[in-house]
């Protein structure tokens, strides 16, 4: 069996009118850095959804592709392309095997979409996966609480609190934002 691909904070929040979510750009092959600037984040649906994705890079870019379909059958409505792709994974058992997750943000909704078929939308509207994803969730809760910092710059500084704390992620971060 080969190397366990482990890499990737990612975290996004909805704030002030403004999604914005980000990642860091570090992959690892076990215990080596094999790159540093990779992106694992993408504007889907013309610019009108930005989701994240953590987990093995082949099965998160089809996640990704499975996403962007539900998006397009269900003209951007973006919880039921979630549910419908969450219904797929859980059954499908080509996509069942897919080690990956979703975070997934519009302009005023907000989830994680999990291979387990969990489709969850938090109450505060934050999301965070991957490796240094609760490292960088309790920053932005924090910062979201206690600052007055955009959107951007509240993902971009919980992805550098994360970068601190875990060794699978970096600071080479990448943000996109949508406004309303």
């Amino acid at each position: 069996m080969g190397q366990k691909i482990r890499s990737t904070t990612i975290v996004g929040i909805i704030h002030n009118g403004v999604a914005a979510i980000g990642g860091d750009g570090q992959v690892t092959l076990g215990n080596t850095v094999v790159k540093h600037n990779s992106m694992k984040i993408r504007k889907l649906y013309n610019g009108k959804v930005i989701c994240g994705f953590a987990g093995s890079a082949a099965d998160a870019f089809t996640l990704l592709e499975r996403f962007e379909e539900k998006l397009e059958q269900y003209r951007g409505n973006v919880s039921r392309a979630a549910v419908e792709l969450a219904k797929d994974w859980r059954t499908d058992k080509y996509l069942r095997r897919l080690e990956a997750m979703l975070a997934v943000l519009s302009e005023d909704q907000a989830f994680v979409i999990s291979g387990t078929g969990d489709v969850i939308e938090p109450d505060d509207k934050i999301v965070a996966i991957g490796s240094g994803g609760m490292y960088a969730l309790a920053a932005a809760k924090m910062l979201k609480k206690y600052s007055n910092l955009s959107a951007k710059e509240i993902v971009s500084e919980a992805l550098k609190t994360a970068a601190d704390i875990c060794i699978y992620t970096n600071d080479k971060i990448n943000v996109e934002t949508i406004e309303k």
